[in-house]
């Protein structure tokens, strides 16, 4: 398909505007942790087939405005599901989650041709306005996609090339908080596309400075401060996070001291605190990024044993984290006080994949992972169970209009953080 022969997404002006009325009339919910949520929707049959029965998925994220979310899996594939409560006209089956049968199926189902790396949602994505309704992916040995979240028609693309002019793929990828850019990583650099130009021009960024300091290594994750202060975070694969300014990529810090690879880096919801996990290592870091000289707090999770990214996400009151581990389980924790606040078993496997809806009490899951059989057993079915290898969708109990006005007024009276505990 050409690359321009569709529209990319208008100026998100009115978009922001429309945004900031609505985050003005609604009020999020108070979730209580403290009541273990009912799994909702349950999907496994569909990621599941005769020529890859071990097809595992590797990631989940929903949509900025809530009526879908969208999966990845070993299989090259990314399969958008609506959520029938968003007016979809899904008819889900929830009579029996432990059946062989989905909730429902996947309305879309898009082909990343190799294995993909990354993937992230327009953040001014509504499923009223067709033209918004995208997101970018990007896979091994192809170039950045943008995809049309209603038809799965490719949009547009965004091409970096190496020395020898041939393709490069980014390892990561993310749009920059006024939708206009898309910033991507690579091996000691940073690429950024404008999203109104397709094909080959960007902007390149080298990570490392000419006296040799900064960050090296493969670009493996990349957040934006949500308070618009033009900050952004870059995790790499050498176990260093580098936070830049995001108008000329000026490196103001590098952090250390993850035990492994970055694999995410998230921004607190006030932007004064910044997130990090690594592959192969058990422990969130959380780090003050106005002093940025050591670790505030860590936070456990099962990862020592397994290459997979674990994905973790912060609540939209930005109160609570929420990550999977090789446990099956997930953990939530205060981020004011750095505790371990409750947990429920999600899956009978690894949960890779943990993502808070932006606007109801609930969240996705993901789960699974690769499988080895013995040369004997090639041609068996693996036995796997309805809670391996499978996407779910969960509901949390909410406190009272009462319990959730005394509990923003106790959250509006201080900080995000204000009583956080200063030892690791």
């Amino acid at each position: 398909m050409g690359e321009e022969e569709q529209d990319q997404p208008n100026s998100p002006s009115e978009a922001t505007e429309t945004t900031q009325l609505t985050e003005q009339d609604y009020q999020w919910p108070a979730i209580r942790f403290d009541v273990h949520p009912h799994r909702t929707y349950h999907f496994r049959k569909q990621f599941r087939a005769a020529k890859n029965p071990n097809n595992f998925l590797k990631g989940v994220k929903w949509s900025p405005d809530g009526s879908c979310f969208l999966t990845s899996s070993e299989d090259n594939n990314l399969r958008l599901f609506g959520l029938p409560d968003s007016g979809s006209g899904y008819d889900a089956d929830t009579s029996n989650l432990a059946a062989e049968e989905d909730s429902y199926d996947a309305y879309l189902v898009v082909d990343g041709g190799e294995s993909i790396y990354d993937f992230c949602w327009y953040p001014y994505m509504s499923a009223s306005d067709p033209v918004t309704s995208v997101f970018a992916t990007t896979s091994r040995d192809h170039p950045i996609h943008l995809w049309d979240a209603n038809s799965g028609l490719l949009r547009c693309t965004y091409r970096a090339y190496d020395a020898v002019d041939e393709i490069t793929a980014a390892f990561s990828i993310a749009f920059n908080p006024a939708g206009t850019k898309i910033f991507a990583g690579y091996n000691k650099s940073v690429r950024i596309f404008d999203l109104h130009r397709p094909g080959r021009d960007f902007q390149q960024h080298s990570t490392l400075q000419g006296n040799k300091e900064g960050q090296t290594g493969i670009i493996s994750a990349i957040s934006f401060c949500p308070t618009h202060t033009g900050m952004l975070a870059t995790g790499s694969y050498s176990q260093t996070t580098a936070i830049y300014s995001e108008d000329n990529m000026e490196l103001l810090y590098v952090l250390h001291g993850q035990e492994g690879g970055i694999t995410q880096v998230q921004f607190s919801k006030d932007g004064n605190y910044l997130y990090t996990g690594g592959r192969k290592d058990p422990y969130i870091m959380c780090w003050d990024v106005r002093k940025a000289v050591e670790v505030v707090y860590k936070l456990y999770r099962s990862s020592e044993h397994t290459n997979q990214r674990i994905a973790f996400d912060i609540e939209p009151l930005g109160r609570h984290l929420g990550t999977g581990g090789q446990d099956g389980f997930v953990h939530i924790y205060d981020l004011q006080t750095g505790q371990w606040m409750s947990g429920f078993q999600a899956a009978a496997d690894t949960v890779n994949g943990f993502n808070f809806h932006p606007s109801l009490p609930m969240a996705a899951s993901s789960s699974g992972h690769r499988r080895f059989q013995v040369p004997d057993s090639v041609d068996e079915d693996l036995q796997l169970k309805g809670d391996e290898n499978c996407a779910s969708v969960w509901s949390f109990s909410v406190f009272s209009n009462m319990e959730n006005s005394a509990d923003v007024n106790e959250c509006n009276s201080q900080s995000e953080h204000e009583n956080i505990r200063q030892d690791p």
